[in-house]
């Protein structure tokens, strides 16, 4: 692609991105075309249905999502940074139940995209979770998928009122637990 194609797409899943948290999935896509600066033409020779804009945001917030393990462990301590991430998790299942439920009911729930971002998301909690271990900050018997599974639980209450206080209230328990017997950890 073209710089200026590969600028208008990344404009168009972004400018999508906003609108889809701000009206849900079903904000008109001529709007989407507008924010972003560039004709309808354009949006629907990158995305040539509503479904492919979605599966290009979905992706795009996935990759968000893990792809910045890396400055959060550089950037923090690795106990930080596991909770830190443990809260963006909470927020990107919020932002994007719609997405996925939508997604769903077009490929099904067995189907590449699922799977490759299930990947991605245990690798992420994996290396997350490995490093606070490895620092004695947290116990090293956890289990990055039992803990996924866990925040999974915690990211059931994201369509209620008060949630995100709540998140971080049941995010601070997790991690407290996840803290018990640490070596690492004060008052182990």
């Amino acid at each position: 692609m073209r710089a200026d194609a590969v600028r208008n797409r990344e404009l168009l899943v972004a400018t999508a991105a906003e609108l889809f948290d701000e009206r849900g999935i079903e904000a008109p896509l001529e709007e989407i075309a507008r924010r972003a600066g560039v004709g309808i033409g354009t949006l629907y020779r990158h995305f040539p249905t509503r479904d492919a804009l979605i599966e290009a945001v979905y992706r795009r917030e996935v990759e968000m999502l893990c792809s910045g393990v890396g400055d959060l462990l550089a950037d923090n301590p690795p106990e930080a940074a596991l909770a830190s991430w443990m809260r963006s998790f909470a927020v990107y299942v919020a932002r994007k139940r719609g997405m996925a439920m939508a997604l769903k009911s077009v490929m099904g729930t067995d189907n590449e995209l699922f799977r490759q971002s299930h990947d991605e998301i245990s690798t992420a909690i994996t290396s997350l979770v490995r490093a606070a271990a490895a620092s004695g900050a947290i116990r090293s018997d956890v289990d990055p998928a039992d803990l996924l599974r866990a925040m999974g639980g915690i990211c059931m209450a994201t369509d209620s009122p008060g949630w995100a206080e709540r998140t971080g209230r049941l995010v601070d328990l997790l991690m407290d637990g996840l803290r018990y017997g640490a070596p690492g950890a004060s008052g182990a």
